[in-house]
């Protein structure tokens, strides 16, 4: 929950003919720019990990860390996953928050808002550095009468198109966290289907949980294996409570009440929110604490948020099982079923295939 994942590719390029011009009069310029940007500090900034974890003179907490990571990107390109060179470097961004990231969705639909990116085709969240723009956009969406959701990512993925560090953002006292990460960010280099971002999302927690189980287990951390093995329990506890909550939603949805009704309903779905998350969902969990969550206002950009990593665990945990609880092989296989799979139709071949269906969660959202 916190981990703010975001794909993000950076176009080079942005020097031609008329980009000034382009650079005044186009958002979407000026943003790339931006990144671009600060793409380009970060990759300034690196150090080998392996060096700063080595030497005398880096922090003893710091220095933990680093080979705690150095130790998890070994592990994972042993289970075969495509660790490239992600993590290998480490860059300190000098601040607490790098990167934010906007969701948004319609007041009566749970509708992801998308974004079109080269390559990666649609996105539900649009991900930024400025933190000016970041509240622009969200402003101008909210304007429009939207439920919007701005909130910090403390990491996110080229796909191994750059040679991604670890950021100074991403770092956590919390060693199964920490390595999940790890295992989630470099399961992006292995797998990634185009337009499907819960499918991607969810199959990078299914390997950040699964591997780190296997990782602490193999060092001889039966305690931080079985919080592992937990926070998957918890994962999917939570998914299955969102789809509770969506279900609870729709119906009103699909009758197109008045604002005045609209409003009165979603007030009753929060409070019927509340009551599961304050008994028997906040029961069954092991590791998370409901704390300020059961006090939220239903928000479809949050409840699409939330949604994203945790999308039919289930399906990939059941494959996962399928291959004999064996992280490299279920991810090497599921590469291959997925094949030239995009959008929706991963989900549902996945679901086929472990003898399941599955609903693709509403209409396509605006853009």
């Amino acid at each position: 929950m916190g981990r703010g994942c975001m794909i993000f590719l950076i176009v080079i390029g942005a020097l031609m003919a008329g980009y000034s011009t382009a650079y005044v009069a186009s958002e979407d310029v000026r943003y790339i720019t931006r990144a671009g940007i600060e793409e380009s500090r970060i990759l300034r900034a690196r150090r080998p990990i392996a060096d700063l974890a080595a030497s005398p003179t880096t922090p003893p907490e710091l220095r933990s860390q680093l080979r705690l990571v150095v130790d998890t990107r070994d592990y994972a390109a042993s289970l075969g996953l495509a660790a490239k060179q992600t993590y290998t470097t480490y860059s300190d961004v000098g601040r607490d928050t790098l990167l934010l990231n906007l969701s948004a969705a319609p007041k009566d639909c749970i509708c992801p808002y998308t974004w079109k990116y080269p390559i990666v085709g649609r996105i539900p969240y649009k991900g930024f550095f400025d933190v000016r723009a970041a509240q622009r956009e969200t402003d101008r969406l909210a304007a429009r009468g939207y439920d919007v959701y701005l909130r910090p990512a403390a990491a996110f993925s080229t796909l191994g198109w750059f040679n991604d560090p670890l950021l100074s953002t991403a770092l956590t006292p919390d060693s199964v966290e920490l390595a999940a990460l790890v295992f989630h960010e470099i399961a992006h280099n292995s797998l990634y289907v185009k337009s499907a971002t819960p499918f991607n999302e969810s199959f990078a927690q299914l390997v950040a949980y699964r591997a780190a189980e296997h990782f602490f287990r193999a060092r001889g951390d039966s305690a931080a294996a079985q919080r592992a093995a937990d926070r998957w329990h918890d994962e999917i506890v939570l998914g299955e409570y969102y789809d509770s909550l969506v279900g609870h939603l729709t119906p009103l949805y699909q009758s197109h009440p008045p604002p005045e009704v609209l409003d009165s309903g979603r007030w009753a779905a929060a409070r019927w929110a509340r009551a599961q998350l304050e008994g028997p969902v906040g029961a069954r969990l092991k590791t998370y604490h409901i704390g300020r969550l059961a006090e939220r206002p239903v928000n479809n950009a949050q409840l699409v948020g939330a949604r994203i990593y945790r999308t039919r665990l289930d399906l990939f945990d059941r494959w996962y099982q399928r291959n004999g609880a064996d992280v490299g092989k279920s991810v090497a296989a599921l590469r291959e079923l997925m094949g030239d799979a995009e959008g929706d139709s991963a989900l549902a071949r996945l679901a086929r295939a472990v003898g399941d269906s599955v609903q693709t969660g509403g209409e396509p959202g605006p853009q």
